[in-house]
């Protein structure tokens, strides 16, 4: 595995210790950050309805406690991607969970509209860094079926949803709004209560030159696998180069780069192509997938005053909107199914393109057609799986392409973009559906995702089966 003068690489350490107990325990940790998101995001589309009745809100009002939320998020974005790639993946972790537990339950004790607002906006900018889990665990993931133990880790996001609409379900019609965000602040109290536990990322280790430091971990993780690590000395990235296997976006630069330069890396001319189709495609994303989820919340809500949109009656339509959200919601296991079966055999870019195109067709009868309840719902329902898995395979696909040098700050700011689709998508949504517009806010849904597709037609790199490279 090590070369000829006895060196070795993290990627080559990795792929020695393999995909065991280790990367298991990690993987439930960075998964419950991943739940913990999940849940505080979902909130958006299963409290607007009550907050609307007890401060008698008027609909602009309503979307903007989603909106504010996204705002905090294109916020830490980038924010948190800076700290995680300048002091390291754990301090980011350490940050954004801090931030997000305290705020959310401060949420449940709002006085008023404004109070509410503000500590959204607030959690909102804890959330907007929860990706720095995903690089984390991406990070100590062996290249060999790495597109597949991605998807299993994004499952979490959507055990998070789920159980967010279980949970909505449960507590909403007893128990109201505030005990719903208590409860739903737990999962990020957990993951900082086991800070301790969680290591630091080897490959940010290396980058930064900390060679000891990253070889001790992965010296547990190999004890902990039972196995051994590859005889020789942990060199870093760019000090070994293999011509036969050269990782993405891997010209060498001298010299290690401060957090300061990260900024002229990422908007150098090589990347400029990527971070702008990159870009595209996480405004498309989010925009589409939030979309979906508050259409489902729209057509439900007591809020509907058209004929034939509602898709229950007004006697059921309280209980209703969170059955629909729980159904919807369980759409995003099959997703997980489809895309996992394809991403390591066709590629992150082809899979994406085909599930945007699936959830595109699906969406199209709508557009003529809402009255059919079931009909409705079943196509709901298959686009938001193919919607999710997209964004969980553009989740994977966007820290492949960046060097760990900059990774998280580059997602961070490909999420702080999608962040404005999901600012965006509260007000169009709301507003074209509560207009009796249902029939425009699904053709320009669809425009989104075709838009969406070929962005990542275009992308110029396929990610499938690289290493991860360390430096730009």
């Amino acid at each position: 595995m090590g070369d000829s003068e006895g060196m070795y690489t993290v990627d080559e350490a990795l792929s020695t210790v393999g995909f065991g107990k280790y990367q298991a325990l990690l993987l439930a940790y960075g998964g419950l950050g991943w739940i913990a998101e999940a849940m505080e995001l979902m909130i958006l589309s299963l409290i607007g309805s009550s907050l609307q009745s007890e401060w008698l809100l008027s609909p602009s009002q309503k979307s903007l406690i989603s909106t504010v939320v996204f705002a905090g998020m294109l916020v830490g974005a980038y924010l948190w991607g800076f700290v995680s790639d300048t002091y390291g993946r754990k301090k980011g972790i350490l940050g954004v969970t801090t931030i997000t537990s305290v705020a959310g339950l401060l949420s449940a004790f709002s006085p008023n509209y404004v109070s509410l607002i503000i500590l959204r906006c607030v959690t909102g900018v804890g959330l907007g860094g929860m990706y720095i889990f995903n690089s984390w665990f991406l990070e100590f993931v062996p290249t060999p079926n790495r597109g597949v133990w991605m998807i299993v880790f994004s499952s979490f996001w959507t055990v998070g949803t789920i159980f967010e609409a279980a949970l909505a379900w449960i507590v909403m019609p007893s128990f109201g709004w505030r005990w719903l965000l208590a409860l739903s602040s737990a999962p990020s109290f957990i993951v900082l209560v086991l800070y301790c536990l969680a290591p630091e990322s080897p490959r940010f280790l290396c980058a930064k030159g900390r060679i000891n430091e990253a070889r001790n971990i992965l010296e547990k993780a190999a004890s902990v696998n039972g196995k051994l690590l590859p005889s020789g000395i942990l060199v870093s990235d760019q000090t070994q180069d293999h011509s036969e296997n050269t990782p993405l976006l891997s010209p060498r630069t001298d010299n290690a780069k401060s957090g300061s330069s990260s900024l002229l890396i990422l908007f150098s001319r090589k990347l400029i192509r990527t971070n702008l189709l990159l870009w595209l495609l996480f405004f498309g994303n989010t925009f589409s997938y939030y979309g979906i989820v508050l259409l489902t919340s729209e057509l439900s809500s007591d809020q509907s005053k058209c004929r034939g949109i509602a898709l229950h009656s007004q006697k059921s339509q309280n209980s209703s909107l969170y059955t629909d959200v729980f159904v919807t919601s369980l759409a995003e296991v099959p997703g997980l199914i489809f895309s996992a079966f394809i991403v390591d055999r066709v590629g992150r870019k082809l899979s994406m393109v085909i599930m945007f195109v699936l959830a595109s067709v699906l969406l199209l009868p709508l557009t003529t057609n809402q009255s059919n309840e079931i009909l409705t719902v079943v196509l709901l329902f298959g686009a938001r799986a193919f919607v999710s898995a997209t964004f969980t395979v553009a989740c994977i696909y966007a820290p492949e392409v960046y060097p760990t040098e900059i990774r998280t700050s580059a997602v961070g700011i490909a999420n702080a973009i999608g962040k404005i689709g999901g600012m965006v998508c509260p007000l169009v949504a709301v507003g074209l559906v509560g207009a009796c517009k249902q029939t425009y806010a699904l053709i320009m849904f669809q425009v989104v995702i075709l838009v969406s597709a070929l962005s990542v037609w275009f992308s110029p790199f396929e990610t499938n089966g690289m290493n991860l490279s360390e430096t730009l």
